[in-house]
């Protein structure tokens, strides 16, 4: 059973890597969003794999079904889809990897240093109750608050700020008209009266050499 679980971590943290890499990597901003789907979904399932059900479906629904739907209409809103005029990358790519890279040495190194990595002995007695949905929602409601609250202001900013990017563009972009609005433009040109056709150069010389003819 443990092997098992080994491997499944394995083939997850795999899952999740490999997303999380061609997240950034990808020149498609859309095929980079799924990518990313994917390493949500991982992650749920590493929730799962720990027996946390309420935060694997919460992943799945919060994240997946949600946010990246968010995201995925912010992108189709604001951007080119197919990237042709994107660059892949930035003249200063060293700084968005070196800045990352450094946030996560100093959020692993003391998680590495100070974490004891001894299996500890199995239970005795009543094994203690895992925490479930309320117990979340009371930590969500007291401890980390104000993390609840920045995180849903921040997004709430971007969407706004997609929103306004998108009517900005809108008004630059030829307005594509709807298709009762067609109808109506090819209505009004039918009962318009259509202009008498003009008589093509090469007809005009002809009348023109006839007449002069018929006068000598």
């Amino acid at each position: 059973m443990n092997t098992l679980i080994t491997v499944l971590f394995l083939i997850f943290a795999a899952l999740i890597l490999a997303s999380a890499i061609l997240t950034v990597t990808v020149k498609n901003i859309v095929h980079a969003a799924l990518w990313l789907i994917s390493s949500f979904f991982g992650v749920g399932a590493l929730y799962l794999l720990m027996e946390a059900e309420f935060l694997g479906v919460a992943q799945v629904l919060i994240y997946v079904g949600a946010l990246s739907i968010l995201i995925l209409f912010a992108i189709m809103l604001t951007r080119d889809l197919e990237g042709s005029q994107n660059r892949q990358l930035t003249p200063r790519w060293w700084i968005a990897l070196i800045v990352p890279a450094a946030l996560f040495g100093l959020l692993i190194v003391p998680t590495v240093m100070t974490h004891a990595w001894q299996l500890p002995p199995p239970p005795t007695g009543q094994p203690p109750a895992i925490s479930g949905a309320q117990q979340i929602g009371t930590a969500f409601m007291r401890e980390y608050l104000l993390s609840f609250e920045v995180a849903a202001i921040l997004l709430t900013v971007a969407m706004i700020g997609a929103i306004v990017i998108a009517f900005e563009e809108r008004e630059r972009r030829r307005r594509v008209l709807t298709l009762a609005e067609q109808v109506r433009l090819r209505q009004q040109q039918r009962q318009q009266p259509q202009p008498a056709p003009r008589p093509e150069p090469a007809a005009t010389a002809i009348q023109a050499s006839e007449a002069t003819g018929g006068e000598t």
